[in-house]
This record gives C-alpha cells, sequence and structure tokens, in this order.
C-alpha cells in the first residue's frame, strides 16, 4: 500500500469507529450491528464498569448488539474516542488504539442497573478487517482506567 492508501484506509476506519459510538448513542441497532465483521469477530468487555453486557466475550456481534441497547435503554449516553493510533498492517488488515470517555445519564423515571450517572474514561484496543463491505471491527477490547458513577 502506497502512503495515500494508508492515509485513507485510517480515515475509513475513524468512521467506522465513529459509526459505533453513534449507533450506541442513538440507539439503533442496525448502524450499531453494521460495524462489526460477521465472521470472526470478538467483543471483550470483561472490563468495564457500569451496564453492557455483563462483563463478558462475545463472539456473536448480533447478540452483543442487541445486548449492549437492552442494558443502555434506559441511559441517555455519550461516547467520545479521541486522538487514535491505528497502525494499518496490511491492505486487509489493521489495528486501532483509541482513548475514550463516556457518560451515561438515568433517563427520568427509568429503572437503570444501579447508578443514576457514570462517567469513564479508558482506551478501545481494537482489530479491524477489510470485507467486501468495508473496513469491519473484528476485535475490540475496552479497558477502562476510571469510571465515577452515583
Amino acid at each position: 500500500m502506497d502512503l495515500i492508501e494508508k492515509l485513507a484506509a485510517i480515515e475509513e476506519i475513524k468512521a467506522l469507529k465513529a459509526r459505533y459510538w453513534r449507533g450506541v448513542d442513538s440507539k439503533d441497532l442496525e448502524l450499531l450491528r453494521s460495524v462489526f465483521a460477521d465472521e470472526d469477530c470478538e467483543i471483550d468487555m470483561r472490563n468495564p464498569t457500569g451496564p453492557g453486557t455483563g462483563g463478558a466475550v462475545v463472539h456473536d456481534p448480533d447478540a452483543f448488539s442487541k445486548n449492549c441497547l437492552r442494558a443502555l435503554a434506559d441511559y441517555t449516553t455519550a461516547h467520545h474516542g479521541h486522538n487514535p493510533e491505528i497502525d494499518i498492517l496490511s491492505p486487509t488488515e489493521a489495528t486501532g488504539n483509541w482513548p475514550m470517555e463516556d457518560r451515561l445519564w438515568l433517563i427520568d423515571g427509568a429503572k437503570g442497573v444501579g447508578f443514576e450517572y457514570l462517567h469513564g474514561w479508558g482506551n478501545y484496543h481494537d482489530r479491524y478487517r477489510k470485507t467486501d463491505k468495508g473496513w469491519k471491527i473484528s476485535f475490540t477490547n475496552l479497558q477502562r482506567s476510571r469510571v465515577d458513577k452515583r
């Protein structure tokens, strides 16, 4: 790959990760599911504190997407990724590290999962694969460094 191709791939991966967070925050199941590879996908959420998939490693992006949005249904959420480090390993493989911050607010009158507010920080460690549908997340692991909640 030449430099232009690598830069184009990096921009496509940035847009992919932005769609991931937008899918979560807008509670858009189709959009969230669309960012993951259909085969050989692993979503490792063992470290997060707060609602999610129960701290599991999931190999089914359909199940993860549904469970994630179900767990967040009682919350307004805002997720942000900052200053990604993306390495293009080959024309079809890449890795990324995304410092992240998220906030979750319990919707008035909702029950939630034991807290009214969460503010978290950490890093997503991702692997990407280029498919016939474009770049997709083939692995993601959230490692939180801090969580404040009440």
